[in-house]
């Protein structure tokens, strides 16, 4: 049976909920599950705002079915490329044959690349500042390159102010039943999965992000609701999302607070990471977060090191080198453009304590805005009581550190 929502007076939502996919792009956990997100005007002229991934395609078609009741599609406006918003188009264009289709030209040329059989549709190449109509309504199109593939573009109705983001904005969670951001509690909820999902998905590119959030702070006035392709619409509290994408995107911490992540093969290391983060609460600083490296999801480390200011690194020494857990996280990091943190470490070696000399040399030469603390504590297979002070001093600077860090931004970039 169809399953569809109003948005505003003639648009619908059409989308659905994945719960049986486990990893979102074959990488990431979706425990919550996710959905994906589709909208259809039904004015004058009808038109489909872009698609679904494979796996809901056979609930997507009965959404539309429903929707058109007998009339036929115009358009289809495909806004983002990635396989998980339109592998579903195909299907779409052999129901709906005489459906002309709207994209920038880079999305021309991925969807040939996929496969996607459109060479008997018309082609409406658009760029940024075009327009169409829509029946009564007017769109109009901005470019979105690298937010987070390089054909992204974003659409705004100029006349009932709803902007269809693409990947912006959005969210892993399944909607089941929810639509609004004020249908749920949106801190307490959504904003942890939001911000994983941004960080791994869109954070490599930062400057981006401000790029796209520059060219919307003229028009703030003008939406009134943003339409993701995963996640909740946007029908309030707009500002708390700038802000965070705002955060977000210029690497600045959301809190000041302690990330201790560690690597430890037989307990060693991380009773010294609990150590610290006991000396560190007791000294004042409770936004504190123990993450052990081998079995938290690298994306979850992600996330946490996006929001606070502070990352202890205590890794044991393997083979000579970094433990390989550890150092994929350090990699994760750099592959992601993270900088302007924090940092401490914590070594630790039976044979030779190599790691500490190690995480340092790669925050230095391939991270950028790392500040590593002067204090390291070095540890020679187990925390003894010698290292007690070590241990404390290794605490007191990093709270002392905290006075130095800013968790404010400015306007985004114009």
């Amino acid at each position: 049976m169809y399953c569809v929502r109003e948005v505003v007076e003639n648009l619908y939502w059409i989308g659905g909920n994945d719960h049986r996919t486990h990893l979102f792009e074959n990488i990431h956990p979706i425990p919550y599950g996710v959905s994906y997100n589709s909208y259809i005007l039904l004015e004058e002229e009808t038109c489909v705002f872009d698609a679904v991934d494979w796996s809901i395609t056979r609930d997507y078609l009965d959404n539309i079915e429903h929707c058109l009741n007998g009339r036929k599609l115009d358009y289809f406006i495909c806004n983002h490329l990635e396989p998980d918003h339109c592998s579903s188009m195909f299907e779409l264009f052999v129901r709906y044959p005489e459906c002309k289709v709207v994209a920038t030209e880079k999305a021309f040329m991925m969807m040939h690349q996929f496969g996607y059989k459109i060479d008997g549709h018309e082609q409406i190449k658009v760029k940024e500042g075009d327009t169409l109509k829509i029946g009564t309504h007017t769109l109009t199109f901005v470019e979105a390159p690298m937010v987070h593939w390089p054909e992204v573009m974003v659409t705004l109705d100029l006349n009932n102010g709803v902007l269809f983001s693409a990947d912006a904005f959005g969210s892993f969670i399944a909607l089941d039943g929810k639509l609004w951001n004020d249908d749920v509690d949106y801190r307490r909820d959504w904003l942890d999965e939001a911000r994983r999902y941004f960080c791994n998905i869109v954070g490599k590119y930062g400057p981006h992000v401000q790029l796209i959030l520059g060219k919307a702070a003229g028009v703030l006035d003008k939406i009134k609701y943003i339409c993701p392709l995963h996640g909740l619409i946007w029908r309030s509290d707009h500002m708390l999302l700038i802000d965070k994408y705002n955060h977000w995107s210029t690497y600045t911490p959301e809190e000041k607070g302690v990330l201790i992540v560690y690597a430890s093969m037989y307990g060693g290391t991380e009773n010294a990471a609990q150590c610290l983060a006991s000396k560190i609460c007791e000294k004042g600083v409770t936004n504190v977060t123990v993450c052990d490296v081998s079995n938290t999801h690298v994306s979850y480390l992600i996330a946490h090191a996006f929001k606070l200011s502070h990352i202890v690194f205590a890794s044991v020494t393997y083979n000579l080198n970094i433990y390989p857990v550890m150092l994929n996280f350090l990699e994760e990091m750099k592959l992601l453009n993270m900088q302007n943190r924090i940092c401490a470490i914590v070594e630790n070696g039976t044979w030779v304590c190599k790691s500490g000399d190690l995480i340092e040399k790669f925050l230095n030469e391939e991270l950028r805005g790392m500040t590593v603390l002067n204090e390291r504590l070095s540890l020679a297979s187990t925390l003894h009581k010698e290292k007690a002070v070590e241990l404390d001093n290794l605490a007191q600077a990093i709270v002392d550190s905290m006075a130095e860090v800013s968790t404010d931004v400015g306007k985004p970039a114009a």
